[in-house]
């Protein structure tokens, strides 16, 4: 009996040792390691942000995929943020997924672990830099007003004591607002100010704000978004038309929570150095003309 123990003790001991020396899989020390070995980075997105990110209604999901249950994959997501998230997935060799929160929890930081990146048109800001890192831009959008058609607004001066609609936590809302030191753009940027006395009438995107008119709603004008949006409204025949020429120009990038419980630094490298990449490659262009019409990835100058 005591021998049978003594071996059941070694073995045990033997177990123990092979284990710590790499026998069972390694705790992730970093969130890049933990992407490697899941074999899937999930990424936050806006499902109702064409052409940037929307749901691809004919998509069908595959049945091998890793992505988790309560996320998407990118047979049932199209759009060009999405294009640039499958291309991270493909540099770093795992599959990408799709989890899709409010903006307002994606841009306040503390995510809790529930995704890895956000790369859903972010524009970096100052304020936004208090709790997220950023990629280098992948690519730059004008911002621009636009309004019911049937309005007879011509003039950024017609809008005053107006009504306009924006997403909720945008950059949009804060140039309304005249809070140009939370939008934390440099002034070069700022090609206009907001009309005077406007009403802010926030919904959950800006996109919404487009719906919303387009579905006969009155009580705003017009709304203010990225003129990859109007364009696509205005394609899609809702009753609105762009407002002169665009009031600011953002930078768009991938963003890092600084609160994530594993190290995002070697993550970020690795979507800088795919974006570099595609940027001299000419496949962010690419991507650019075929979902935004133009190739709006250079800075503007």
């Amino acid at each position: 009996m005591k021998k049978l123990y003594n071996v059941l003790v070694v073995g045990i001991v033997a177990a123990l040792v092979l284990t710590a020396c790499g026998g069972g899989p390694a705790q992730a020390e970093t969130l890049l390691d933990a992407i490697k070995q899941r074999g899937y980075i999930l990424v936050s997105t806006d499902p109702n942000y064409e052409p940037q990110s929307f749901l691809n209604t004919n998509g069908q999901r595959p049945a091998d995929t890793k992505c988790p249950a309560d996320a998407l994959t990118t047979a049932e997501m199209q759009g060009f943020d999405v294009d640039v998230a499958k291309a991270v997935g493909e540099g770093l060799g795992v599959e990408t997924c799709f989890a899709t929160p409010d903006w307002d929890l994606i841009t306040a930081g503390n995510w809790a672990d529930k995704w890895d990146v956000s790369i859903g048109s972010m524009t970096i800001t100052t304020a936004r830099q208090q709790v997220l890192n950023f990629s280098v831009p992948y690519y730059y959008a004008p911002a621009v007003v636009a309004v019911r058609a049937d309005a007879g607004i011509t003039s950024l001066a017609d809008l005053e004591g107006q009504a306009l609609c924006v997403g909720s936590a945008t950059t949009y809302e804060q140039w309304l607002s005249g809070d140009f030191e939370g939008l934390g753009l440099p002034e070069s940027s700022i090609y206009a100010q907001p009309p005077k006395n406007v009403t802010v009438v926030p919904l959950p995107t800006d996109q919404e704000c487009a719906q919303a008119i387009a579905a006969g709603r009155e009580d705003f004008v017009g709304y203010v978004t990225s003129m990859t949006v109007v364009n696509a409204n205005i394609a899609a025949d809702f009753p609105v038309v762009q407002l002169g020429s665009p009031v600011y120009s953002e930078e768009l990038a991938a963003a890092f929570d600084k609160s994530s419980s594993l190290p995002t630094d070697s993550l970020r490298e690795e979507v800088n150095k795919i974006f570099t990449a595609m940027h001299s490659d000419g496949r962010l262009s690419a991507l650019s003309i075929k979902w935004l019409g133009e190739d709006l990835t250079q800075a503007p100058k």
